[in-house]
Parts: structure tokens; sequence; C-alpha cells
């Protein structure tokens, strides 16, 4: 059969032009991607063929590097599609997803079923290679083990219809889950804005403007917890919305229910997890990644619920006689929790945080915070190149260079919300690092910054601050990328490892040096005051209660869901609700005053695809995370810096940063630190030591 060919009107038919090989997005049409993902499929196929008949011994060049040099159209295309698809989201965008989503997850499984590529690999295993081709070709050879390479030709075919099944639900719950953020948002009468700052209501404007709406409309993120509800005086508001973000997924708006979906997919990947060899879906995905097997997940949980779970408790009876002083014998619920904490923290700390936002404002917040702290730290420096366009209004581009003046690569800034943007925070590549391949990386960071009114500063909560300090985080994971197999490249860790530099990233928002150049009033620039400062920092630790419980209610969900057997899986949309209730029981976690971070219905990382039983990892990184910032700060008893410095920056970025996954990310770990990690540094700083 004939390999489609592309028109040369179709501007993915050749490699891109654009410096460092960023998309020209500014070519891209929709109709070109149908073609170009056709075309992108069936020539890799006929590299694989080839690599898979040649007659001469297989060896490293023609085997190995062949198949990681293989699929350049369709890694093209898919970057440029899943990027349009999660940023921009238009409804001919999603279609085009749900139709080629199990297309793509069946021509995988052409790869990892195919026993001629298998066989060659093999034959490579019994000679002598460096350290990095043996790690990835070990990883191959697991990979085809673990994708069925073992099973017969009737278990094969099983499970191409499962991945294929799988892959097209993820897509259709995720599409849900963007309709369900669009149908949920709250419009905001007058009389509930009072009290609410400035900035805060022209947000909310803008946010009913963009939707060619009068009056204001509060619209939602993907987790439970809704910014708006720790800053609204009116508790209706607090409550509607609250009520709006926990209903998501369930009806009746068929369109965003998504209940039926959970339980097919829960129910197919216990099916294939059992074809492959495994109790249940949760051990398939632990044997994958550090953690190995699903009991040492749930056991490391389990041990820190108790604990989370009785700060809570203390938390919210602070935060009750709070509430009593507004609104006596009133009881509190979920939807107070973030406002009367807010208060406490005034009470206890004379702490407001509406007042640090006006010393938050966005481009000092990058360019004199983050980009600043990676400067320092490794060298780098950031251009703006106002020349180069991104994919949507307001994303920006940056070249990034090396101490000595190399290019290093690009990174792409999208930070603020759109319609048809799925919700939360990420980071992903455009184009991988990869020696072989002759690539320096571009990578891109998101958020979902509500856009203020025309005019105005985007001024950001501390939350946002910190999100952004994470997700660049995970872009200098990508951008130090050194490794010569693009497999391996940056963030291509295991997911019980791929938050933990990201992680770490957030330490740096809180450094002295670091605060005093991004921490400046919008219009003054001022100072923020140091007494605002050191409140905001005695702070931290009141909430920890809350923070762990749920987020530890989510994992422990998320492991629940994925530890039944194909027969366990309830059948009913109405049984998900009561599911969730006996699971969040069993664990101690059923405590209605926080619920956990994301509720079932919409719990994208999970049923969206990506972190399916996976969720945990973002714990288990911390232990990690914590650790190092230990480590760091001992760099600051040796340093009057306080660990940001070049040596320090550089140990690091040589040590895990740049060695993706080309070899096994606790050993770099261990060069870093010395030994394993110890999950002490954890317990204290989410004060759960008994």
């Amino acid at each position: 059969m004939a390999t489609p060919v592309l028109t040369p009107d179709n501007p993915f038919a050749a490699p891109w032009s654009l410096p460092y090989g960023l998309p020209d997005f500014a070519a891209v049409h929709t109709e070109h991607l149908r073609p170009a993902l056709e075309a992108g499929m069936a020539q890799q196929r006929q590299e694989w063929d080839r690599i898979a008949t040649r007659p001469e011994l297989a060896t490293v060049a023609n085997t190995l590097d062949a198949l990681e040099s293989s699929g350049a159209l369709l890694t093209r295309v898919e970057h440029v599609f899943h990027t349009l698809v999660s940023s921009v989201g238009t409804d001919e965008l999603r279609d085009i997803e749900a139709e080629y989503a199990p297309r793509l997850a069946e021509h995988a499984d052409a790869l990892w079923l195919d026993d001629r590529i298998h066989d060659r690999l093999r034959e490579l295993a019994g000679a002598t290679h460096d350290d990095e081709t043996a790690w990835v070709l070990n990883r191959y050879l697991t990979r085809y083990e673990r994708s069925g390479i073992g099973l017969d030709a009737a278990g094969r075919s099983r499970l191409r219809h499962l991945n294929a099944q799988i892959t097209a639900l993820q897509t259709q719950f995720a599409q849900r889950v963007v309709s369900g953020l669009e149908a949920a948002a709250v419009p905001v009468a007058d009389a509930e804005l009072s009290g609410l700052a400035e900035s805060t209501i022209s947000g909310l404007q803008q946010a009913a403007a963009d939707r060619g709406q009068g009056g204001a409309l509060v619209t939602l993120g993907l987790p439970t917890a809704q910014p708006i509800v720790g800053q609204a005086p009116d508790r209706g508001l607090r409550q509607r919305v609250h009520i709006a973000s926990v209903s998501r997924g369930t009806g009746p708006d068929t369109a965003s229910d998504t209940r039926q979906i959970v339980l097919e997919l829960a129910r197919i990947r216990a099916e294939r997890a059992e074809l492959l060899g495994f109790a249940h879906h949760a051990d398939y995905v632990a044997q994958g990644a550090t953690a190995k097997t699903a009991d040492a997940v749930t056991g490391m949980l389990g041990q820190l619920a108790g604990p989370a779970v009785r700060n809570a408790r203390q938390e919210a009876d602070e935060l009750e006689q709070a509430l009593q002083r507004d609104e006596p014998g009133a009881s509190l619920q979920a939807w107070d929790w973030a406002f009367y904490a807010d208060r406490v923290r005034q009470d206890r700390y004379s702490f407001d945080e509406g007042a640090l936002r006006p010393y938050l404002e966005l481009d000092r917040v990058i360019h004199d915070g983050v980009f600043y702290a990676a400067e320092q730290l490794y060298g780098i420096t950031f251009t703006r190149r106002e020349d180069l366009q991104g994919y949507a209004d307001r994303v920006r581009v940056y070249e990034v260079f090396e101490a000595d003046g190399t290019g290093l690569g690009l990174f792409v800034a999208d930070y603020y919300a759109r319609e048809g943007k799925r919700g939360g925070a990420w980071m992903h590549h455009l184009v991988d690092g990869s020696g072989l391949l002759d690539r320096r990386p571009v990578v891109v960071n998101n958020l979902n910054i509500n856009r203020p009114g025309p005019g105005e500063p985007t001024l950001l909560t501390w939350d946002e601050v910190i999100t952004a300090f994470h997700e660049f985080g995970h872009a200098l994971h990508g951008l130090f990328a050194d490794s010569r197999y693009p497999s391996v490249s940056g963030t291509s860790v295991p997911r019980d490892f791929v938050e933990f530099p990201s992680q770490v990233n957030e330490m740096w928002a809180w450094h002295p040096q670091v605060l005093a150049r991004f921490a400046r009033h919008h219009a003054t620039g001022e100072s923020m005051p140091a007494e605002l400062l050191d409140r905001l920092r005695q702070s931290q630790s009141f909430g920890e209660g809350f923070a762990t419980t749920e987020y530890l209610a989510a994992a422990l969900l998320d492991q629940a869901w994925h530890r039944l057997t194909p027969d366990e899986v309830p059948t009913q949309a109405n049984e998900v609700e009561a599911f969730e209730a006996r699971a969040l029981d069993e664990h101690g976690l059923a405590y209605p005053l926080v619920p956990p971070r994301y509720r079932t219905t919409y719990f994208n990382h999970t049923f969206g695809g990506g972190y399916d039983a996976g969720y945990y990892s973002y714990i288990w990184s911390e232990v990690l995370d914590a650790d190092t910032v230990d480590w760091f700060r001992q760099e600051a008893s040796e340093n009057e810096d306080g660990g940001l410095n070049r040596a320090a920056g550089q140990r690091f970025r040589d040590a895990l940063l740049s060695r993706g996954h080309s070899q096994d990310p606790l050993d770099s770990y261990r060069d870093l630190r010395g030994r394993d990690p110890i999950i002490d540094p954890l317990l204290r700083r989410r004060g759960l030591h008994s």
C-alpha cells in the first residue's frame, strides 16, 4: 500500500524552519491535521518495517538508533495537535482527537507487538554497550514485556482492542471535564461582589465579557477548591461555587456526565492488567515506576492519612469559632473552610493574603523571580523573541542561552485561561532534546490565570506564584536534557519521579534574594514590607492538615478505583458516589469538611490519562524533594547566598536535571545525595511527626 504523501501546501510536509524547530503555528489550520496524522503513521510503519526486515545482523545503528529516529513527521504533528487540543480546544479539534486517539493507540501497538523488532533488540542485548545504550535497550525490552509481547494471538487481539478502548474513553472523559468546567460557571449578582478586591471583581467581569455576557462570572478551575471561595465574604456565593465545583460530572447535563466513562475505564484497565499478568491496574502502574508495588504506595499514603486528618480536625475547630463570631450558631461547612482559614491566618499572624496581590504582578514574578533564580543557579539567560509566534493570543516565546552564549532552547509561556483550554497547570514539549537527532528542546508552561480588565495588571495569588515556579521546574528538566536518545530525554522519567525537580524549584519562590526582586508593588515598585513577608512565612504552617488531607483523599481514591478486578467494578453510574464514599471511609479520609482535591467525576489526572493509579506521585516525589531542599540548605550553611549559587545549581543540573531517564532515576538521586532518600524531612514539612 502506497504511503500517503502530504501536498506541499501542508505545513507539516517538511521540518519546521523556525529556530529550534518551533512549529509555525500561524501556518497550521485544522484541515492540515488529519492528512498529516495519516501520513505520519504510515511513514513510521514503513520505517519500522525496514528495521524489522533488514537482512544484516542487528546493530545499535540499524535497530536501536533507527527506532529512536523513526516517526519524525508523526512527532511533529502530534506535538502540535496535542498542544492545540489542550490549550485551544475547539469543537473541531476535539472531534479530531476523539477520532484519532484510538488510531494512535493502535499505531503504538504495531510496534510493541512486533516480534521481528523485539527479536532484533534481544540480539543486541547480548552485546556490550555504553551505559546509556544498555539502559535504553533494557527499557525497550521491558516495555515489550509490559506491552504484551508474550501473549498468544488471541490475547494480543484482545489487548489491541482494550488499548483502543482505553484511549478513546480517556479522550471522552477529558473532553467532558472541559465541558463540565464551562457549564459549571457561576453568574455573580452585583450584591455578591461586596467585599471582594477590585482586581478580583475586574477579573470576574472580564470572564463574563470573554463569554459575551454582562455582569460578572466565576469560571472554575480543575480542583475542587476554587480561589473565589477563599475570597468572597458572601456565604451564599461561596456555597454556590463550591456545590457547582463538586457536582461536576454527575449530570443532569449528559454532555458533561463522566460517571459511566469512569466505570468503563476502571473495568477495562483492570481487564488489561489481568491479561498482562498483574493483580490489578495499580500494580501494573507501580511496577513500571520507582514504587514497584501498589502495596508500597498505599502503605506510604496510609501512614500519612491519620495524622493529616487529626491536624485537619484541629484546624476546623479554630475555623468554626471564627465563623460563629460572624454567625452565632452556624456550623462550619466545606465552602467556609478557605475563607475562614484566611480569617484565622489574619487573626493569628495579622496576615491578609489579599494584601500580597499588589506585590505579585505576573511579569515581575516571571522575569525577576522565576527567571532570576534560574539565572543564579544555572547561569542561563532569557531573551524575549517577539518575532516568534505562539499558538494563541498572549503566548510568549523566550530563547534560553547558556552562560557562554550558546543557545539552549526555547521556553514558551502560556499563562492565561481561555475558553476551550483545559484547566490546571502543566508543562509539555514541542521539541524533545536529543543528541542522536541533534535537537535542542522547546518546552511549554501552561497556567490558567484569569485575564484582568483592559489596562490592568495581572496580580497573582501566592498559590499561583508557587505554581509558576513549580511548572518552571518541569521546564528546566526539559531544557537541560542531555541524553542521546529522545525516548529518555528530560521529563521522560517515571511518573512518581517526574514531579520531584518541579517541587524542588518551588523553594526558590521563598528565597530572600529572589523574593526581594519580584515581590514589589505593581504601581510604586516598593518592596513588599518585611513584616508582611514574615507573616507570610509564619502562616504557611497553618493549613497543612487541610492540604495533606485533600491530597491524600484524591490519591487514595485513585488507588481504590485501580485496585479493583473487572468483576469488582460497579456497573451503574449512580454507584460512583457510593464507591467513592466507601473508599474514603475505609482509609479514614471521609471528612466532609475536606473533600478530595479531585472527586472521581472530574479527576482528569487519573481518568483523562497520564496519572492513572499514579496520583500518589506528588507526595512520593515530595519525599525526594524535601530531602533535597535539606541538601540545598546545607549548601546555605556553607554559602552566604543561601544555596542560590552556581556550584549548587550545577551539581543539581549535572546529577539530576540533565540525566532524564538515561539511567535509573534513583541512581541519579544517589549521585546527588550520596544515599537513598529519607522521609523525615517530609514529615517535618507537613507537620506529621508524632
